[in-house]
């Protein structure tokens, strides 16, 4: 297969399939290719939800495009992780996709599927097209009766399952109390309507704050019923994010360790990308200290992950608790209240995991702050010793050498409409500044 076009070299890409095994072409060509070109950093840059080859493409092209101006004497390579995610057609990435914002524009009022979006889950849920068909004849008849929409959460539950016994099943959550398995999200098995109420009245908030749409009408749950399956779909990328990480991206570090051990890896992701990211540190074989630095931007996944213990239950503890001692360098987390997907569509979805209350029984400030909180809107929560600094500030000072390190990027991490907001505002030369500021690349 031709390199793709980007804008910088030399580029590899790694490609995954959901369970995290690796096209073995594409990872022999980088470990043999990486010592022959005298790579000393390498930035491995993994992608959250996406469509597609190309798009991913593009967005590493676009976000790798200001570091060799800001290092023009680092010998650099660049790796883009290419895995199956989704991303739904309505939440274009600013100054990036124009044709999605051409089409998000165009689209037609109410949750109907439009085409993008149908051909984008039948690429990542292989072998479901008569489920997607229903779902999409669903919301676009949106029948005024409750079985239709009971329906409708059965068809998503058939969507996204996986098979018992296979490795995604093991990387659902991000927190873990002791004592207590892992099970798929109280969405997808509590009373559809009643969920499908509370995501509407979040799409609301996410519109406009001062909105005051509260009515239990029909119209409007179908609304909260294209959100479900939204949040679905992203509960699948965000298991199948861990399991790539673990099983996939951690384990090519490795090898690479072995066979280029001079090589400064980098890992930056973006919202499940970040997860994934994260993950590959666990996957990393004993010994190995190549990481040197670990960047999220807009991380979607708990601010509690790499914690200890949770401030509300000290019984429970983030599973990645440690990992970020695998690094011989900081974890950089990079965040902005600007994120509409993680401020407050996130935390309501995070909290049907399992927890009974419902949206009525929080004012907005306290849910989209502490307990149900996303990496990406507040970042690193309850580990001893974060640092938090204003981008401006982090531009400025040297970064701390390890450990964790909030940083505010709302600064230029600010564009994006509904329902996501700000979540895909990241390719700025100031990002591509905290990459290199944290892996001291000179």
């Amino acid at each position: 297969m031709a390199a793709p076009a980007v804008s910088v070299t030399p580029y590899w890409e790694l490609t995954f399939d959901a369970d995290g095994d690796v096209d073995g072409g594409e990872r022999d060509r980088l470990l043999a290719e990486v010592t022959q070109r005298g790579i000393r950093d390498l930035i491995v840059f993994a992608h959250g939800w996406n469509n597609d080859r190309s798009g991913a493409t593009r967005l590493y092209s676009e976000f790798f495009a200001p570091f060799p101006a800001l290092t023009p004497r680092a010998r650099l390579g660049y790796v883009g992780v290419v895995w199956p995610s989704m991303r739904f057609s309505d939440e274009p990435i600013p100054d990036f996709d124009p044709s999605a914002v051409a089409s998000a524009a165009a689209a037609p009022a109410g949750p109907v599927l439009d085409k993008r979006t149908r051909h984008a889950l039948l690429e990542v849920f292989p072998g479901r097209a008569t489920v997607v068909e229903q779902i999409a004849r669903l919301l676009d008849q949106r029948p005024d009766e409750g079985a239709s929409l009971e329906e409708f959460g059965r068809l998503v539950r058939l969507l996204v399952e996986v098979r018992p016994q296979g490795p995604q099943t093991a990387f659902a959550a991000d927190t873990l109390a002791e004592g207590v398995p892992e099970g798929d999200p109280q969405m997808l098995f509590g009373d559809t309507a009643t969920v499908c109420d509370e995501f509407a009245q979040a799409l609301a908030l996410t519109a406009s704050p001062d909105g005051t749409e509260t009515s239990f009408a029909m119209p409007r749950l179908w609304d909260g019923a294209h959100e479900l399956l939204r949040q679905a779909t992203y509960f699948a990328m965000k298991r199948r994010a861990g399991t790539v990480g673990e099983r996939g991206l951690g384990r090519v570090v490795g090898q690479l360790a072995h066979t280029a051990p001079a090589v400064r890896v980098h890992l930056v992701g973006h919202s499940f990308g970040g997860r994934l990211v994260s993950f590959a540190l666990r996957g990393l074989p004993e010994g190995v200290r190549t990481v040197k630095s670990v960047t999220l931007l807009q991380g979607a996944f708990s601010h509690y992950a790499f914690a200890a213990r949770l401030p509300h239950d000290a019984r429970a503890g983030g599973v990645l608790h440690g990992q970020q001692n695998r690094i011989d360098g900081p974890l950089v987390c990079c965040y902005s209240h600007f994120d509409s997907a993680l401020g407050t569509i996130y935390p309501l979805a995070s909290r049907m995991s399992g927890d009974g209350a419902s949206l009525a029984d929080f004012d907005l400030g306290r849910m989209l702050g502490a307990k149900w909180g996303a990496m990406g809107h507040d970042g690193v929560q309850a580990v001893d010793g974060t640092r938090a600094l204003k981008l401006a500030d982090a531009l400025k000072t040297k970064l701390p050498a390890s450990g964790c390190v909030n940083i505010d990027a709302a600064a230029v991490v600010r564009r994006g409409g509904p329902p996501a907001g700000a979540h895909s505002d990241i390719c700025h030369r100031e990002l591509a500044q905290v990459v290199l500021a944290a892996g001291r690349v000179q």
